[in-house]
């Protein structure tokens, strides 16, 4: 049977007669429900992603709870070893259709609903529609569109209404109060507030009938470009009409897992493949990175919130992840500084009645997830599991009468399983507290093994699992910033793209990672399968001139190939970027007169007789001049800016790479920790601008919008008229700024309204009181000395500057330098100086 071969596989050691019951109980469960014949369709869904190679996530929702599932390879977690209950999941006592999710590889999600679609027929399946509703703030801002402002004082809250919002913030209820025109469109943002304002459709629900679809539901056809059809009643009225909605997903880190492990093991020649799903999960070295916060790309634990609870957990058990996932959400959170200390032994761990242990234990006595709740009913009060069900269903409604039923039941059964009347009274409140948003463990479980899936790949192939995440966010600019800054930070070399050695995406190289050919701008699918077929067929390009020859070049026009010369994709070649522009365009002339004139059938007396080999198979057979100019190479300055100008990004380094040290100074906050701070907040942020986009205001004002780009990622920031009239001159591209002013949390888009503006070079200048310079007398010729000299008057400012000289015994002698050797510190100065004594030879003090 499926469970055998499950148990065969993974060993629990845990009794086969529990499995046994547990599989009888279930399918007992099951089959009186009718809803055997769901679990074979999800089976089959299941079975076919798998049998064409479409990865498939291990759970999702309370279906992980369930043996069954888990005997089908519907999911892939044991619940019997990790305490998932299947009540949480099918409730015989609480009649409700089973609802079992599936994850997929987000690329090939449609693959999967296409066979359904062909498998129960056209008319047989459909997807869900769904409708966006007018939320709180958007109906303020539909019926007066200069209200931002009253927006604005609508909490952030998911799902809050007018009315809570109304409550909650006393600003907001004195506008409405005081004037009559916000109480106007208030009332009718009221009147508006739920009603649909779109069409789209369901981000996972597709509906199977065992009837044509219309005649139960009346059906909606989409856009011309997808020519989907939809059903026009939204999720629970497509249930309230009978019919049954299966929920296939696209989960994005599905996609990154097989790409990193289709890149592992294509290195693993001689040794045994490395297959992701049976990793073992108690790796030292996976717990040591969660443990370390370097999370960055982890499914689920990429915030900096989360990177603090991981330092501080410091997790060492696959338990500790699930719980992490439970903890981290508001109401939980609350409870991360009492779980840290409980579980660090900083404080003792006691259960209120001994029965608790058993349940508590794994989460240091701390109520975490749905099932505790359940499983607390059950033991101390006598519950059935399908009661214990409902009490935490009802408890999360907070019903009055009924929580005082539930309170009755809950203390007599305690009573007759000898729990005092003033413990168990204080269990329930207890219980009643944490029901409200304890979590559903069977997800929490699920989804840890996700987790910890990319925590083990990254922990031990860091680079093919950087390049499969760079890969996979290749269209979010933010993220690769970040995920690009990552790999610096790992060691991880990443290099432009190279004819030679890149395919279409990121690919691992014994170097490290190199940029896909795809990343390269104005470079089409035609023109990179025109590169890589010639590569294939004839070996790695010897020169550009060979390329030339041997690449169709009616599909690689001038512009394309001066991009491809930008971005650094010949360097392998031996030519400078700068040599190669200069000869573009005589030598694309030539390679299309050579290859048009072999397409007619011409030849050279001096080709005729050439070997193939000779010049890698070429197209052409007319003389080609292939000599370089002397022509030197654009500086580093020019090098980056073209490499961003034509990939969206810095490659070989950052412009900002120098002034590291005096942004972390500087800043309050990076990029990418901006989701962390408070709306309306004052920040300090210090970064280089990548854009300019001016703009007049009606009263014919001068202002400016700003993309600041620090190295994790972008921030739009607003510079007002006031401040525009004062920092014109720091407003332009390329220029390194510290930007302050408050946080505006838009709706779309987080926004900092600048108050000032200031050069980082400055800022550094002002707050060095001395530069001192470091200097042994190995290093001290008089060549030296003079050079040093020279460099010093090439950055002369107001700053003093000290010599120390070091002797070969280890003593110092500071030499005097005059006060006309002054400098004007600046990360130049320093790159300046360790180019010419040695890295760590200079501070500025």
């Amino acid at each position: 049977t499926g469970l055998a071969e499950r148990l065969r596989e993974r060993p629990s050691g845990l009794p086969a007669s529990q499995y046994q019951q547990r599989l009888r109980d279930e399918l007992t469960v099951i089959t009186s429900m009718g809803f055997a014949g769901y679990f074979l369709i999800v089976w089959d869904i299941i079975t076919f992603a798998r049998s064409r190679g479409i990865p498939v996530g291990p759970g999702r929702g309370s279906s992980a709870g369930s043996l069954v599932a888990y005997a089908l390879r519907i999911t892939d977690l044991d619940p019997l070893v990790y305490g998932l209950l299947f009540e949480r999941f099918l409730n015989p006592e609480r009649i409700s259709l089973p609802d079992i999710d599936m994850d997929f590889c987000m690329d090939r999600r449609q693959e999967v609903i296409n066979y359904v679609v062909e498998k129960y027929g056209k008319d047989h399946v459909c997807q869900i529609i769904t409708f966006g509703t007018m939320k709180a703030k958007a109906a303020i801002r539909d019926v007066g569109r200069v209200m931002d402002r009253i927006a604005k004082l609508v909490p952030d809250q998911l799902h809050i209404t007018l009315d809570e919002a109304l409550e909650s913030e006393s600003r907001l209820r004195e506008l409405v109060d005081t004037d009559p025109k916000i109480r106007e469109v208030f009332e009718t943002a009221r009147a508006l507030e739920h009603s649909p304002r779109h069409a789209s459709t369901h981000a996972a629900g597709v509906v199977i009938s065992h009837e044509p679809l219309t005649a139960h539901v009346p059906l909606y056809k989409g856009s011309k470009e997808t020519d989907e059809v939809v059903t026009q009643f939204p999720m629970g009225d497509v249930e309230k009409v009978g019919l049954v909605k299966f929920d296939l997903l696209g989960l994005k880190t599905l996609t990154i897992i097989a790409h990193a492990e289709r890149l592992i093991n294509a290195k693993r020649q001689d040794e045994a493949p490395v297959v992701v799903a049976n990793l073992p999960l108690d790796d030292p070295q996976t717990f040591a990175l969660l443990s370390s916060g370097k999370t960055m790309g982890l499914f689920q634990l990429e915030s900096a919130g989360m990177r603090d609870l991981l330092t501080g957990l410091r997790p060492d058990r696959f338990e500790d992840i699930i719980a992490i996932i439970a903890l981290y959400r508001p109401g939980p959170m609350d409870l991360i500084p009492d779980f840290i200390r409980r579980k660090q032994g900083k404080i003792p761990i006691t259960y209120e009645v001994p029965a608790l242990e058993e349940i508590l234990k794994e989460t240091y006595g701390v109520i975490v997830y749905q099932e505790q709740v359940m499983a607390i009913a059950n033991k101390v009060a006598g519950f059935s599991m399908g009661q214990a069900d409902l009490m935490r269903r009802a408890m999360g409604k907070k019903k009055p009468e009924e929580m005082e039923k539930l309170r009755t039941q809950f203390i007599e059964g305690a009573k007759k399983r000898k729990v005092t009347e003033k413990k168990a009274e204080k269990l329930f409140e207890l219980i009643q507290k944490f029901a409200g948003y304890g979590f559903n463990k069977s997800h929490a479980a699920a989804y840890a093994l996700v987790t910890y899936q990319t925590a083990y790949l990254k922990a031990h192939f860091p680079t093919e699992f950087m390049a499969a995440l760079l890969t996979s966010e290749m269209g979010n600019t933010d993220k690769v910033v970040r995920y690009l800054n990552e790999c610096r930070d790992l060691g991880i070399k990443v290099l432009p793209p190279d004819v030679n050695e890149s395919d279409k995406d990121f690919t691992v190289t014994q170097e490290g990672i190199r940029f896909g050919l795809a990343a390269i701008k104005n470079v089409g699918a035609g023109a990179i399968d025109a590169i890589l077929e010639a590569r294939q067929a004839e070996g790695p390009y010897v020169s550009f001139f060979d390329f030339c020859h041997r690449v169709d070049i009616r599909k690689l026009n001038k512009r394309a190939l001066e991009c491809v010369i930008k971005a650094g994709a010949f360097d392998s070649t031996g030519a400078r970027r700068a040599q190669l522009a200069a000869v573009l365009d005589r030598t694309v002339d030539q390679a299309m007169a050579a290859q048009q004139a072999a397409s007619r059938g011409q030849t050279s007396i001096f080709t005729a007789f050439e070997s193939p080999d000779g010049q890698g198979g070429r197209r052409g057979t007319l003389p080609f001049d292939e000599s370089l100019p002397d022509e030197p190479e654009w500086d580093k300055d020019q090098l980056l800016k073209y490499e961003k100008e034509l990939t969206g990004f810095y490659i070989t380094s950052h412009p900002l790479a120098r002034y590291a040290e005096a942004m972390s100074r500087f800043s309050t906050a990076s990029t990418d920790a901006l989701s962390e701070v408070a709306d309306a907040k004052e920040v300090k942020l210090c970064g280089i601008i990548a854009a300019v986009r001016q703009t007049m205001t009606k009263k014919g004002d001068r202002m400016a919008y700003l993309t600041l780009e620090d190295l994790h990622g972008t921030v739009e920031v607003i510079v007002f008229p006031d401040l525009y009239k004062t920092a014109s001159a720091l407003i332009l591209p390329e220029s390194v700024i510290q930007v302050t002013g408050a946080l505006d949390r838009g709706d779309k888009a987080t926004r900092i309204k600048a108050t000032t503006l200031a050069g980082l070079a400055d800022l550094q200048a002002q707050s060095v009181l001395c530069v001192s310079i470091h200097v042994t007398t190995r290093d001290a010729s008089a060549e030296t000395l003079r050079q040093l000299r020279d460099v010093l008057h090439r950055h002369a400012g107001p700053c003093p500057v000290s010599l120390t000289l070091t002797i070969p015994d280890h003593s110092e002698s500071v030499i005097a330098v005059g006060p006309d050797l002054r400098v004007l510190p600046s990360a130049q100065l320093v790159g300046d100086v360790e180019a010419l004594i040695g890295k760590g030879t200079i501070s500025l003090d």
